[in-house]
């Protein structure tokens, strides 16, 4: 349905809308018209398949120039969540059930409250042909999936940014309920610490021989993810696991009082107890 009111102010906010390794942009282009429909903005391409800019996905985005216009490109989907506290990973298809998974209606409620809270939230999208690996989505904190039809339920991308986006902007013309006192807010951290800590992790383990068999490191590493981005963690707690991490580079059955102990004791205990990060302890 064609028309745009021009002396309307547009409305450019809500969640970011993250597509992994799109291929058509085509795809890219009606994507960013169907934000641009429902007053989202933010854009990311993780390795868009013919680069960017991309002059068919400008053609058929109909003048949705401020989303186009502001769209950022990464390398790696890690970067482009970093600064994000709450992601949804959309999927078709059933997974191994190590993440809860929302209709769409829950899912978009979920986003309105975190986005007026002032948490960065997210809503990835996987590739035209096969979406999401497993990988992926456990670098989200929770699925949406679509009530479509089980025997077709294959979703072009912006069809499913499409239902998203809409989802999006009903939520905030619905009624919600005030309760008459509020806890605490507690902000889960922005992705890239939790991703520092999920690295640190996985090298302290390695070091101390937990992967085994190594075969079967990519699944154990899942299972971890899984673990550690279900509760959204905020930056204290995040801190609290990383000297608890740093911890087992110095006590070790074997060795105890290794080669360099007092300094990896130093800085483990200075990490728990001040409240810094590695990267903040080395300077």
């Amino acid at each position: 349905m064609a028309g745009t009111a021009r002396h309307k102010q547009l409305i450019t906010d809500g969640p970011a809308i993250v597509l992994v390794e799109p291929q058509l942009g085509e795809n890219i282009g009606m994507t960013a018209r169907a934000m641009a429909n429902f007053g989202l903005s933010d854009l990311r391409l993780v390795n868009p398949r013919d680069g960017w800019p991309n002059e068919k996905a400008i053609a058929t985005a109909s003048r949705a120039d401020h989303v186009i216009g502001g769209v950022q490109v990464f390398d790696k989907l890690e970067h482009a969540l970093g600064d994000l506290n709450f992601v949804y990973a959309t999927t078709a298809r059933q997974r191994d059930g190590f993440k809860p998974v929302r209709a769409p209606v829950d899912a978009a409620q979920t986003l309105r409250a975190r986005h007026r809270a002032g948490q960065g939230t997210g809503i990835l999208f996987g590739r035209e042909k096969f979406g999401l690996s497993n990988e992926e989505i456990a670098l989200a904190d929770e699925i949406v999936t679509f009530p479509v039809n089980p025997a077709f339920a294959s979703l072009n991308i912006a069809q499913a940014v499409l239902l998203m986006s809409y989802e999006w902007m009903k939520s905030g013309l619905e009624t919600e309920a005030t309760p008459h006192f509020a806890g605490p807010e507690f902000a889960p951290a922005e992705k890239k610490v939790l991703f520092s800590l999920l690295a640190h992790l996985e090298e302290a383990l390695e070091t101390r021989g937990y992967f085994r068999p190594a075969a079967k490191k990519p699944k154990m590493l899942d299972a971890l993810r899984a673990v550690l981005t279900r509760p959204g963690y905020t930056d204290a707690e995040l801190r609290a696991l990383r000297g608890v991490i740093s911890s087992l580079d110095y006590y070790s059955p074997s060795t105890p009082h290794g080669a360099g102990y007092p300094e990896r004791k130093a800085k483990a205990d200075a990490e728990a107890g001040s409240g810094r990060t590695a990267e903040e302890t080395d300077g």
